[in-house]
């Protein structure tokens, strides 16, 4: 196990109508101005906006609003976002929806704070020094956002995806309530069960760092994600899946499922450049294509572990006298999975064409200037060789 810290400050409130004591939540911290923050009107069609306004409006919260939140969230609209901020002393931006509002949320809460592009901090070329406070209140189960210290735009003017982790953008608190994902539809729960998962298993297959206790975290989780999972396709408004997605999706990318390894999420990275260059993919259906492509890649670079994640999650045999055979039927149990729940397993099936993976391949590693590190260093020939693994 190598050196670590964990740092997880995020109040969480868990369970049935949390979301209606968003009033007092917020008025117990002592903030009187918040942004209201979300995505592009399904919490109108819910009925929870007007239960958050009615809670804001019931303990004296002042708030103004910005909607529009779009899944691969873009820069221009969290550009909007500070200016509102800074116009109208927001102490607080409230983010009502999955991962897309509360990423853009937390670059705002940033740049708010700062006098100056916030692109900058995305492209990591600034660190954030001070950022206004997030909440949450959760609406989709996949990101994992909602207590991660991680926050994905896309700069809709260059095609870029890209992220940047800091403290200041662990939120303040969140509300989780599982019946507020009832409504998802199939293919949005099959998109936040594969990123859930993803937050999981590219932590777990690891190049360095023995843990145990990692492990077996890690183990439960994408175990339990992947039962309830099937449960929550099957039965939308079965309350304990739909608890297990939720809670699962909070505990996969807060860095908890990660302590004592040295990793590097490579799927994310090239997935990043598939949605960041085509708007219309969702983040979780390309991370179905990008990720076992990438297992083909990499399993020979450590089979034991492979083995493991074979044998440990998906109850795999152990081949002791061909080992490559148990790393193999992971591979391909993770490839069923992802196709019994509707995620597409190729970029055809995304509509991406095959001459599209050069440009992908040389933003990702930003143009000759960054590689990947991993079992290997991933430059342009190797994220070619990974993306053409995905036709």
């Amino acid at each position: 196990m190598i050196n670590f810290e964990f740092y997880s400050p995020t109040r969480v409130f868990f369970g049935r109508d949390q979301h209606k004591r968003i009033g007092e939540i917020i008025k117990g911290y002592g903030f009187k101005k918040v942004l209201l923050h979300y995505g592009g009107g399904s919490i109108k069609k819910t009925g929870l906006y007007d239960e958050v306004v009615k809670a804001l409006n019931d303990s004296g919260i002042d708030f103004v609003e910005l909607g529009g939140a779009q899944p691969n969230p873009i820069l221009g609209l969290v550009k909007k976002g500070i200016e509102i901020c800074k116009k109208e002393n927001v102490e607080l931006v409230l983010a009502v929806g999955g991962g897309s509002a509360i990423d853009s949320a937390k670059v705002i809460a940033v740049g708010a704070a700062h006098d100056c592009d916030p692109w900058l901090f995305s492209s990591k070329k600034k660190v954030p020094e001070r950022a206004l406070p997030v909440g949450t209140i959760l609406t989709l189960s996949a990101t994992g956002s909602e207590t991660s210290s991680s926050a994905v735009i896309t700069n809709e003017e260059l095609k870029l995806k890209r992220g940047f982790n800091s403290d200041f953008n662990r939120p303040l608190f969140s509300i989780l309530n599982p019946e507020l994902t009832f409504t998802v539809s199939p293919y949005q729960t099959a998109c936040g069960i594969v990123d859930i998962m993803m937050h999981t298993a590219e932590r777990y297959l690891t190049q360095k760092g023995e843990a145990e206790v990692t492990d077996r975290i890690a183990e439960a989780v994408l175990k339990s994600t992947i039962m309830a999972g099937r449960v929550a396709l099957k039965n939308p408004r079965d309350y304990e899946a739909r608890a297990t997605l939720m809670w699962a999706g909070s505990l996969s990318h807060n860095g908890l499922t990660g302590l004592g390894r040295d990793y590097f999420m490579v799927s994310h990275q090239i997935e990043h450049e598939i949605s960041g260059m085509f708007e219309e993919v969702a983040h979780g259906a390309g991370l179905a294509v990008v990720f076992p492509a990438w297992m083909k890649y990499a399993y020979k670079f450590n089979i034991p572990r492979f083995c493991q994640y074979a044998v440990r999650v998906w109850n795999c045999e152990m081949d002791y006298e061909n080992p490559e055979n148990t790393a193999i039927a992971g591979i391909e149990a993770t490839i069923k999975y992802f196709k019994e729940i509707g995620m597409p397993t190729t970029l055809r099936e995304l509509n991406i064409p095959e001459d599209s993976i050069e440009e992908m391949a040389e933003k990702c590693t930003d143009y000759g200037n960054r590689t990947l590190p991993g079992y290997i260093e991933y430059g342009k020939k190797e994220i070619i060789d990974i993306l053409k693994l995905c036709l």
